[in-house]
């Protein structure tokens, strides 16, 4: 099944909590000048436009990244997310909103390299031609959980993984599980981000289970709840598991959470951030 297409969903709250984890993480994890390893499991078209007929028909950006796009706030990590965001907007109106790649390519020095995933045939040709122009840069029209695992251990010995599938399939939350077991185990040290969104609250909850029973330490959780749970409305949260998380990101997320809600959600809205296991 491949009728996921991410152009009608691009900037929305989801979106805005995945790519601000995201940043944060690579951001920290580029500071050493040691060569960085960074895989996207399920890269979509990896940069979109807000006028496009797609995005248009659900304006879901309005949502998320329309509502944060003048906001100045107190949080250094939220400010650095929307000057981002704006980098990639140079006539200043809120056109284009830039996927998880496009943040990964603006973080990788000449020394990373990025591999990105997707099997979507057109969103792999406008991938293919987002990314072009970087010899550090590796665009493959593969399953993007199998290519994860043939790239570990990285040469470089660091690696970064973004596993994000759109969760058509009801197997995906277990296939995430042990996805990321098999990638612990082949390299341990790794820093590995899983998104989900919250459409059942119980598979996420046998999600967590299976992550905590896994044996794995320092896994973290992130999640930003736009209304309460609900079995009516579809996907009501979104969120970030992350494990070996980089210092500082549970502490940057306490901080950033709160005004998210406050600016994303109706009143019932919420957020979790957790130590789901300890170091």
């Amino acid at each position: 099944m491949l009728s996921y297409r991410h152009s009608f969903h691009a900037g929305n709250p989801a979106d805005v909590l995945k790519h601000l984890v995201l940043a944060q993480v690579l951001r920290y994890q580029t500071i050493k000048d040691k060569p960085l390893d960074y895989i996207d499991t399920h890269s979509g078209a990896g940069f979109f436009e807000l006028a496009s007929a797609d995005a248009q028909k659900t304006q879901e950006f309005q949502d998320g990244i329309a509502k944060l796009y003048q906001h100045s706030s107190n949080h250094e990590a939220l400010n650095d997310y929307i000057a981002l965001i704006k980098s990639f907007n140079e006539q200043g109106e809120l056109a284009f909103y830039p996927g998880s790649p496009k943040i990964a390519e603006h973080y990788l020095r000449r020394q990373d390299k990025g591999w990105f995933f997707e099997l979507h045939p057109r969103d792999l040709v406008l991938l293919e031609e987002n990314m072009q122009g970087k010899r550090s840069i590796r665009v493959r029209g593969e399953n993007g959980f199998a290519g994860l695992i043939g790239l570990l251990p990285p040469a470089s010995r660091r690696a970064c993984v973004l596993i994000d599938p759109p969760y058509e399939i009801k197997d995906d939350y277990d296939t995430v599980v042990k996805t990321l077991v098999k990638a612990h185990q082949r390299f341990a040290t790794g820093t590995y981000m899983i998104w989900y969104p919250v459409v059942d609250r119980e598979r996420i909850e046998r999600m967590e289970e299976g992550l905590i029973a896994s044996g794995m330490r320092n896994i973290q959780l992130f999640e930003l709840a736009t209304q309460a749970d609900t079995d009516v409305h579809g996907m009501t949260a979104s969120g970030m598991i992350v494990i070996n998380p980089p210092w500082k990101l549970k502490q940057t997320m306490d901080a950033v959470l709160p005004e998210l809600v406050d600016l994303l959600s109706d009143a019932s809205g919420f957020y979790r951030s957790e130590q789901l296991v300890e170091e």
